[in-house]
């Protein structure tokens, strides 16, 4: 059975429809989504049909890079009238601006990509006052109003990192190229990853680099770090779309960048699933990737404005695509949609998104 959302009927038409609409109610009950039960029946907040905002956290990564290049796609799929992506280059100030600016132009809703958990609120509350609907991609505000964020389980990614490099490596010094922990990505998988290795792993040490999501800084830090402990064994690396090339780089420049299966090879995991991360795994330089999806991101994250734009509402529990809706301690709702480990096993993959672009 899928489960979809019902619209709110026009009051032109609710006579014809209450029965149906009696039954869609009876189905909705099983599911992780459900119609708007507040407001009256004549179409609730419109049609859907208004413009969106989208506004990218940044452009520097391949995997913002293939976000934005699936918003239009996803757009004209899910029969949205998104407006041309916004970047607010990295610059959490710029990011509400960019809000602003947005809402002045008289969007109906926005689709943006905190890269501040905290700082986001001041963009969140500026669009509640104008009561335009906020869906959140990739990163959960700590505050605000959404309504729902799009995001795959973050804790889960740092899970999977450490128990790839728990099974790999009996004991040693393990890395983790950290996130900005204003992000809730960021602290998500930096405290699953110290917590699974000190619960499962006790014999791995863990040696942090906070890198704010910035290639310059990761690259001078693990040079830094490598010339103090040359017998590192691992890295996780959190984004792969930032960290991998001059991480590899890093390593290539100190002679330590060998091949899986060759001795003195530093096993690496990372984030993200963009194509140059699986050129690495098929290469054998770097060993597994967690894929987050940017596809789905793009296509749930239009599908979720337009819903908002309708008036309709979502509860937590199963969706019809494979994911789960849960409630944030926040009392947001999140859709955690699949994200998959990629290995030397699946990196070829053609469901995987990484392998459909070019």
């Amino acid at each position: 059975m899928r489960c979809r959302t019902v619209r709110k009927r026009n009051s032109s038409r609710m006579v014809g429809a209450v029965a149906a609409v009696a039954v869609a109610s009876l189905v909705l009950g099983a599911c992780g989504s459900t119609k708007d039960s507040a407001g009256s029946a004549d179409g609730g907040k419109g049609d859907g049909t208004g413009k969106v905002g989208v506004i990218l956290p940044l452009l520097t990564s391949p995997f913002w890079q293939s976000y934005n290049d699936y918003v239009p796609k996803m757009a004209k799929s899910e029969e949205v009238d998104a407006l041309k992506t916004v970047n607010s280059n990295s610059d959490p100030s710029q990011q509400i601006t960019d809000i602003n600016n947005q809402l002045n132009q008289g969007v109906e809703g926005l689709v943006v990509a905190p890269l501040d958990s905290a700082a986001i609120e001041a963009g969140l509350d500026q669009a509640e006052r104008k009561g335009v609907p906020v869906v959140a991609v990739d990163v959960a505000p700590d505050k605000g109003k959404v309504a729902m964020v799009v995001r795959a389980n973050n804790v889960a990614y740092g899970e999977k990192a450490c128990e790839y490099l728990g099974e790999q490596i009996p004991s040693g010094k393990v890395v983790q190229i950290m996130g900005d922990l204003a992000s809730v990505n960021g602290r998500d998988r930096s405290e699953a990853f110290r917590a699974c290795v000190k619960e499962k792993f006790p014999k791995l040490k863990v040696l942090e680099i906070p890198a704010k999501w910035e290639s310059d800084t990761a690259a001078s830090k693990l040079d830094t770090l490598l010339n103090a402990n040359p017998d590192i064994k691992g890295i996780y690396m959190q984004a792969g779309g930032v960290y991998l090339a001059p991480t590899l780089q890093t390593l290539k420049s100190k002679g330590m960048l060998k091949k899986a299966g060759q001795a003195g090879h530093i096993t690496i995991v990372s984030n993200d699933g963009i194509p140059q991360e699986f050129d690495a795994i098929r290469k054998g330089q770097i060993d597994a990737t967690v894929s987050q999806p940017a596809d789905l991101y793009a296509k749930y994250g239009m599908y979720y404005i337009k819903a908002a734009m309708q008036g309709k509402t979502f509860r937590p529990g199963p969706t019809d695509h494979g994911s789960t809706i849960v409630k944030l301690p926040s009392g947001i709702l999140e859709d955690q949609l699949p994200a998959p480990l990629v290995t030397k096993e699946n990196v070829d993959d053609p469901e995987l998104w990484g392998n459909t672009v070019g």
